[in-house]
């Protein structure tokens, strides 16, 4: 049994408005056969069919204001209501109380401390890691959360070696912006196809995606539908791939943001969790908002041989 989750950073549940949410018009086979054919909008209530489960998810956890980074992502990474611990949504990055909660109640740590190999499949350059090395910039919730369980982040050398992926899924964006000729260059169907068999190799294994949230924030429809179905290739590939026997997809957010791209705020919107697999019925057990996502793991991974 093992767990590759897909994080989307700020996508929610919103309206069906052709001219503001790229997810009503996106043409996403691969996703909508995770929804009964539905489109993932906020009319769109819980799902399940013979492969998946299609659950929405509150990001609010009883806390006023909008859903942010830094807190949510600390939520759904230790199972800790932290803005209710903190007393607001805050983000981007975590202030220092969440990077406290996350140092004692990582997901990542508590598997490893538990026998269980867990590890972000997402690669960071080399700049970035030596910025965060050098306190130039803080680690996000979910960067944080594995970096304290393991201690380093995959990098360049990983991607040459297919270990890692980026966080945009393929090597495209780091062969043309960073003049590195030298990556593997694939599809996003391959991307989705080797995100499948890199997680044979972990129990938990978890990639995190940020360009969603970006486009939300300035972004535009065409960007925002571009992306999606490209996601929904990366999807494909990974679908085609994955013994449902052996494990579960778990694909979610941390709040809205890109399904309005008529504010360029976070939104109120749940969030999508969609659980494929055959014990999908099980991780969803009870599931209703972004703490309950640790717990379902940890409950599924505990029988791990």
């Amino acid at each position: 049994m093992r767990i590759l989750t897909l994080f989307l950073d700020g996508i929610g549940l919103g309206a069906d408005d052709p001219l503001r949410n790229p997810f009503a018009v996106a043409q996403t086979p691969h996703m909508r056969s995770l929804s009964n054919g539905q489109r993932w909008l906020a009319r769109t209530r819980t799902q399940q069919s013979e492969r998946a489960i299609f659950v929405p998810t509150d990001a609010r956890l009883g806390v006023a204001g909008r859903p942010q980074s830094g807190t949510g992502q600390a939520a759904l990474l230790t199972g800790v209501n932290v803005p209710k611990r903190v007393g607001r949504h805050y983000g981007p990055k975590p202030d220092a109380t969440t990077r406290s909660i996350i140092r004692e109640h990582s997901l990542f740590m508590r598997l490893r401390a538990g026998g269980r190999s867990a590890r972000l499949l997402t690669a960071y350059p080399e700049r970035l890691q030596r910025d965060w090395q050098r306190g130039k910039t803080l680690r996000s919730s979910i960067q944080l959360a594995d970096f304290v369980a393991n201690g380093a982040h995959f990098g360049i050398d990983d991607l040459r070696q297919r270990r890692a992926l980026t966080a945009e899924w393929t090597t495209e964006g780091w062969r043309r912006h960073m003049k590195l000729d030298d990556l593997p260059d694939y599809s996003h169907a391959a991307a989705g196809r080797l995100l499948a068999e890199l997680s044979g190799g972990y129990d938990f294994a978890f990639h995190s995606h940020w360009t969603t949230d970006r486009i939300g924030h300035r972004g535009t429809l065409a960007l925002g539908v571009d992306l999606l179905e490209r996601f929904d290739a990366l999807l494909g590939g990974l679908l085609a791939a994955w013994d449902d026997e052996a494990g579960l997809i778990v694909i979610t957010s941390d709040h809205g943001n890109m399904e309005d791209l008529g504010t360029r705020r976070h939104t109120l919107n749940a969030v999508p969790t969609v659980i494929v697999g055959s014990r999908a019925a099980e991780f969803a057990q009870g599931y209703q908002n972004l703490t309950d996502f640790a717990p379902a793991c940890e409950r599924l991974l505990r029988h791990v041989g």
